[in-house]
C-alpha cells in the first residue's frame, strides 16, 4: 500500500492531486457520527433548550439553595447537633415541598399547549384555578406537617437533643409552603408561556435575603437574640412571602400577560379545569414524592446508625439535590418544548429536542461528578468544621458522582414524557426503582450487612439507574407509537 502511494506521488509529481485522491482530514474507518456531525445535527435544539433552561434552573436553584444556606448557616454557627436537626426536619419537610412543587407543576404543559393555539384567555382561566388549588394545597401540607410534626418526631428514634431542635424548624417550613405554593403559582403560568427571566431574578434576589436574615437570626446580631435552628425557620418564611408578592406583582402588572388576563377572574373556579390540572400535577407530585421520600427515608435509617453520619449525609445529600434541581430546570424546559412539539405533531423535532436534552444533561452531570470527585474533601468544609463529618461526607460526595449521571438522565426523561402527557406509568416506574428497588437494598446494605450510611447510598444508586434506564426506553415506546399513529390517521385522511 505504501509502494503505491510512492508511486502515485512521483508519477503526477503534484501533491495538491494526491491530497484529493487520499484526504486524512475525511478518513472514516467506521461509519459512526462523530462529535461534529452530532452537534450541527442538535445545534438548533441545543440553542433553543438551553436558552428556556437556563433562568428555568436558576430559579429552580431557588428552592434548593434555601435549605442549602440553612445547612451551611446552621452548621458553622450552630453545630454539628443544629445541622443533624436541620437534616432530619428538611428531609422530612422535602417530601411536603416535592408534593406541592409537582402540583404547581400541572399547569405549565397546559398553558403551554393553549398558547400554541392562541387560547389567551383560557390561559387566564387555567391560572385561576391554578391558583385555587395551589393554596388549598398549601394549607393542606402545612396541616400536615404541623401535627406530623408532633407525631413522627417522637417515633423514628432520633437522637432525643436533635429531635428538640428539629421540631421548631419543622414547623416554620411547614408553614412557608404556603407562599411557596402561591410563587410556584405564577412562576409555572410564565414559564408555560416562555417568560422564564423573572422568576430567576426573583429567586436569586430571595436567596440573598434569606441569606442575610438567617446569619442575624441565628447567630443574633442587631440586638437580636440568638435563635439557633429556629432563625432559618423564621428567615425561610420571610423570604417565600416576600418571593410570592413579588412574583404575583409581576404577572399582573407587566405588560407580556394583558391578552391572557383579560377576562382573569380570581374567583372563576371551574371543576374540570381543576380536574385537568390535577390529572397532571397529582401523578407528577408522586414522581417526586416517591423519589423524595426515598431519600428522606433513607436520612431516617441513617439517623439510626449516628449523629455524625446523619449529619453527612445532610451534607453531601444537599451538594447532590442542588445538581437535582439544576437538571430539573432542564427537565421543565424539556416539558415545554416536547410538550409544544408534541401538540402540533412534529415528531422528528420532539425526538431531537428530547434528545438535544438528554445531551445536555448528560454533559453537565459529568462536570458535577468530576467536581465531586476531585474535590470531596474541601466541599464539605462548606458546610461544617468537624472533621468526623466531613470524612463521612467525602466518601458519600465519590458515590453521588455516580448516581448523577443517573439523576439528571432520569428527571429529564420524566419532564419530556410529561410534555408529551404520559404522567401514569413514569409515576409507576418511579415507585418500583425507589421503594421496590432503591430504599429496600440501601436498608439491607446499610443496616443489615452493616456497609453503614455508604450502604444505604448505594441502594440509592441503583434506583436511580433502574429509573433512568425504564423512563428512557419509556419515551422511545410512546414516541415512536405516537408517531406511527399520526401517519396512520394522515394516511387515512
Amino acid at each position: 500500500m505504501i509502494r503505491d502511494w510512492r508511486l502515485e506521488i512521483s508519477q503526477k509529481n503534484d501533491i495538491g492531486s494526491y491530497r484529493q485522491h487520499f484526504n486524512l482530514s475525511t478518513f472514516q474507518p467506521f461509519n459512526v457520527p462523530t462529535m461534529n456531525s452530532l452537534y450541527h445535527k442538535y445545534k438548533s435544539h441545543y440553542r433553543d433548550n438551553l436558552n428556556l433552561a437556563i433562568p428555568v434552573v436558576i430559579s429552580q436553584l431557588g428552592h434548593i439553595l434555601v435549605q442549602t444556606a440553612d445547612t451551611i448557616i446552621v452548621g458553622h454557627f450552630a453545630g454539628t447537633v443544629s445541622l443533624a436537626a436541620v437534616s432530619l426536619a428538611g428531609g422530612i419537610f422535602s417530601v411536603m415541598m416535592v408534593i406541592g412543587i409537582g402540583i404547581s407543576y400541572g399547569i405549565t404543559p397546559l398553558i403551554a399547549q393553549h398558547n400554541g393555539r392562541n387560547s389567551y384567555a383560557e390561559c387566564g382561566r387555567l391560572l385561576s384555578n391554578s391558583l385555587f388549588i395551589n393554596v388549598i394545597s398549601g394549607i393542606v401540607l402545612f396541616t400536615i406537617t404541623f401535627f406530623g410534626a408532633e407525631f413522627l418526631l417522637d417515633h423514628l428514634h432520633q437522637t432525643p437533643a436533635v429531635v428538640r431542635q428539629a421540631r421548631p424548624f419543622l414547623v416554620l417550613l411547614g408553614l412557608s409552603v404556603i407562599p411557596m405554593m402561591v410563587f410556584n403559582t405564577f412562576k409555572q403560568f410564565a414559564e408555560g408561556l416562555g417568560f422564564t427571566k423573572q422568576a430567576m431574578s426573583i429567586s436569586i434576589w430571595g436567596n440573598l435575603l434569606n441569606i442575610c436574615l438567617g446569619i442575624i437570626f441565628v447567630k443574633g446580631l442587631f440586638g437580636i437574640s440568638p435563635m439557633g435552628v429556629k432563625g432559618v425557620g423564621y428567615s425561610t418564611l420571610i423570604d417565600r412571602t416576600v418571593m410570592a408578592v413579588v412574583m404575583t406583582l409581576y404577572v399582573f402588572r407587566s405588560i407580556n400577560f394583558k391578552k391572557y388576563l383579560k377576562d382573569y377572574v380570581i374567583t372563576n373556579i371551574d371543576r374540570l379545569r381543576c380536574l385537568q390540572i390535577l390529572r397532571i400535577g397529582v401523578p407528577v407530585a408522586l414522581q417526586y414524592t416517591f423519589e423524595i421520600s426515598a431519600f428522606s427515608a433513607a436520612a431516617i435509617i441513617i439517623g439510626t446508625i449516628g449523629y455524625h453520619e446523619q449529619a453527612a449525609h445532610q451534607v453531601a445529600m444537599n451538594m447532590a439535590a442542588i445538581t437535582y434541581m439544576m437538571a430539573s430546570g432542564l427537565s421543565a424546559a424539556a416539558a415545554i418544548k416536547s410538550g409544544n412539539y408534541f401538540g402540533n405533531n412534529e415528531h422528528q423535532q420532539l425526538r431531537h429536542s428530547a434528545i438535544s436534552s438528554y445531551h445536555i444533561v448528560l454533559v453537565f452531570m459529568c462536570f458535577t461528578a468530576f467536581v465531586f470527585t476531585v474535590f470531596n474533601h474541601l466541599l464539605p468544609w462548606m458546610y461544617t468544621s468537624d472533621r468526623v463529618v466531613i470524612n463521612i461526607a467525602a466518601q458519600l460526595l465519590i458515590i453521588a458522582a455516580i448516581f448523577q449521571l443517573f439523576d439528571g438522565t432520569q428527571v429529564v426523561g420524566l419532564g419530556i414524557l410529561r410534555g408529551m402527557g404520559d404522567v401514569n406509568i413514569p409515576t409507576l416506574i418511579t415507585f418500583l426503582a425507589y421503594w421496590v428497588v432503591g430504599l429496600p437494598i440501601g436498608y439491607v446494605l446499610g443496616l443489615k450487612m452493616h456497609f453503614g450510611v455508604q450502604g444505604v447510598w448505594y441502594g440509592l444508586v441503583l434506583g436511580l439507574m433502574v429509573s433512568s434506564i425504564l423512563l428512557f426506553f419509556r419515551f422511545q415506546f410512546i414516541s415512536k407509537t405516537h408517531r406511527d399513529k399520526t401517519v396512520l390517521i394522515m394516511a387515512k385522511d
